[in-house]
């Protein structure tokens, strides 16, 4: 389709006219950064001036941007927890947000070991609609010919509570998907999905997966990318598919669906999709039987021009396996979004994992920045924060919003790295999470839950006269899927009495335990993280630890035994020195109520 001159765009001739006014917006917004910045502000202290929160600090109607920043304070999650719980007990005045609150989004982040509660409003499904609007125009213009083919993406939703006060609790992703947004999106011929609605939105994630997967297959030449929210859901997939493809098979030749699909709207929908394919089943069956799976995303979809995944911050450690399961296509991250905010999206989605960076769409709400220096470079006490517009070249920072919803100077903990601008909109790399030692999936475990886990667990060690001496961690995902591993160094002093198997297999459940609801969830509904494992390694092996980063140059005064390693020369150490491996015998206590 030819597009007006008009309408092009200094990123690229769009695909269509829809694109064209897309990008043209997109060039609007970031050409001017800082005066959209204050209209955001001044919007957002305009429509809740009389909000409690605000009134607090006496900002009495002040709008502009040097009041605002001297009377309102930054804060974090653990702040605003009694509004929070207010909210949520059922108190419906104006205390965050003039807009009533709508329904809360549990973040992945944690607070106590819970999911932190995120306020929302019914206009934000507006703005995160606007920003997933962009994403396929940016695209089309690195991807030609997406209109002709279909996306096998798989989506899923999670469990979803009510708060005493009666309002919703659920990611982020769940409340989209189960939006008119998404369920009634008209049609459009560049974002066409192989699996039905009614697939995503079943809530028996075995019975959702499988339907997916089944689409995917049946639709397998008409795939043209393939993806998931995060790169360990694709490797799920995958492993589903290791483990389920004589079944799918099966129901590709009959045509009948197989009878562990029991959701009634599932069966309902494959009625008109599923029919009897020999010559598929077949193909399917030969591929899948095959010793060797390297490739086999483009052996079963060979039309496959993308991956679409986030592998950036934790996720970067699946990309080997990505590779080994693709051949190598590209994968693409496309935007940059929380429960708190959606912040931006990638203008060249098609480059390297390790060049990734977003561009934060300066509408989307107020931003601030808190330069962020590495550990062991003293901070100012009160360091000054950054507009947007105002942000340093390659230096890093740690993300503050506030937004239409009712966070105020809210700090996100994402740490991000100023790689560029495009027009004078900055452009970040996600360096990491603040404070997240182990991440498999969704689950951010610190070192403070790390070290409270690893003492609960020890416990069990008293009877034995035994202790733990030294530890440290890893995330490991070279298993489907990943899990935790920690490596345990003990002090024995009767070894006549020293702790066998099953002890040390439920010194693994009680760390499992201790850890937060979102990997307790992680292990128990959504199976994306494996048992946790302990292995016990020699006596002195940590010891030898700290001499191998002495001989690296590290100080023997300022000598900290790490909590998590990813080195691989210390991982091959550690690995040298285990005398034993354990693994959680049993699934950890979750349940989707929230503590009251």
């Amino acid at each position: 389709m030819a597009v007006d001159n008009a309408l092009s765009s200094p990123l690229g001739p769009p695909a269509c006219e829809k694109d064209a006014k897309a990008l043209q917006f997109l060039e609007e917004m970031t050409r001017n950064a800082d005066s959209v910045q204050d209209n955001v502000l001044a919007e957002i202290l305009t429509q809740n001036s009389e909000v409690e929160y605000l009134k607090r600090f006496n900002l009495d109607g002040a709008i502009d941007r040097e009041t605002f920043k001297s009377k309102i304070p930054m804060i974090r999650y653990e702040d605003l927890q009694p509004e929070i719980q207010r909210i949520a007990n059922g108190d419906r005045s104006s205390i965050l947000s003039a807009h009533p609150i709508s329904e809360f989004l549990t973040s992945s982040g944690t607070s106590a070991g819970e999911r932190k509660l995120m306020p929302t409003i019914k206009q934000e499904l507006d703005r995160r609609q606007f920003l997933y609007s962009l994403l396929m125009p940016v695209m089309n213009l690195y991807v030609p010919g997406l209109d002709k083919g279909k996306g096998l993406y798989f989506l899923f939703v999670k469990s979803e509570t009510r708060t005493p006060g009666g309002l919703l609790a659920r990611p982020v992703l769940t409340s989209y998907y189960k939006s008119d947004h998404f369920k009634t999106r008209p049609y459009d011929p560049y974002n066409v999905y192989t699996s039905p609605n009614e697939a995503i939105l079943c809530a028996d994630s075995f019975q959702s997966m499988y339907t997916q997967m089944l689409c995917g297959l049946l639709e397998r030449e008409q795939v043209l990318r393939v993806g998931a929210v995060f790169a360990s859901g694709l490797l799920r997939a995958i492993r589903f598919l290791q483990l389920h493809w004589r079944e799918l098979s099966d129901d590709i030749e009959s045509g009948m669906l197989n009878k562990k699909i029991t959701d009634t709207t599932v069966q309902d929908c494959m009625v008109n999709i599923l029919k009897p394919n020999p010559k598929l089943a077949e193909f399917v069956r030969m591929e899948c039987g095959k010793e060797n799976w390297e490739g086999i995303i483009t052996r079963i979809w060979p039309n496959t021009k993308y991956l679409d995944v986030i592998v950036t911050g934790a996720m970067a450690q699946y990309i080997p396996t990505l590779d080994y399961y693709s051949g190598g296509l590209p994968k693409a991250c496309t935007m940059y979004a929380s429960s708190e905010c959606y912040f931006g999206l990638n203008l060249n989605p098609m480059c390297k994992p390790s060049e990734v960076c977003y561009t934060i769409m300066p509408n989307m709400a107020y931003f601030e920045f808190l330069p962020h220096e590495p550990a062991g470079i003293s901070q100012d006490s009160t360091p000054k924060l950054v507009d947007l517009a105002d942000v340093e070249l390659g230096k890093e920072y740690e993300l503050v919003i506030t937004t239409y919803a009712g966070l105020y100077r809210y700090r996100v903990g994402d740490i991000l790295r100023v790689t560029g601008f495009h027009n004078s909109a900055p452009q970040f790399h996600f360096v990491r999470r603040k404070n997240v030692l182990l991440s498999i999936d969704s689950d951010k475990t610190d070192e403070a839950e790390l070290q409270k886990a690893v003492e609960n667990a020890s416990q069990l060690l008293r009877e034995f006269n035994t202790s733990v001496v030294e530890y440290t961690s890893h995330a490991d995902t070279k298993t489907i899927p990943g899990h935790y591993v920690i490596y345990w160094e003990l002090l024995v002093k009767d070894s006549a009495n020293s702790p066998g198997d099953e002890v040390l297999n439920q010194c693994c459940l009680a760390m499992e335990e201790s850890l937060n609801s979102v990997y307790r969830q992680g292990r128990v509904a959504d199976n994306s993280i494996g048992p946790l494992e302990i292995r016990v390694v020699k006596n002195g092996t940590f010891e030898e630890l700290m001499d191998y980063a002495i001989s690296r140059g590290a100080s023997i005064n300022q000598y900290k035994v790490p909590r998590c390693v990813n080195f691989t020369p210390i991982m091959e150490l550690l690995d040298s020195r285990v005398v034993s491996k354990h693994f959680s015998p049993a699934l950890p206590r979750w349940a989707p109520e929230r503590r009251r």
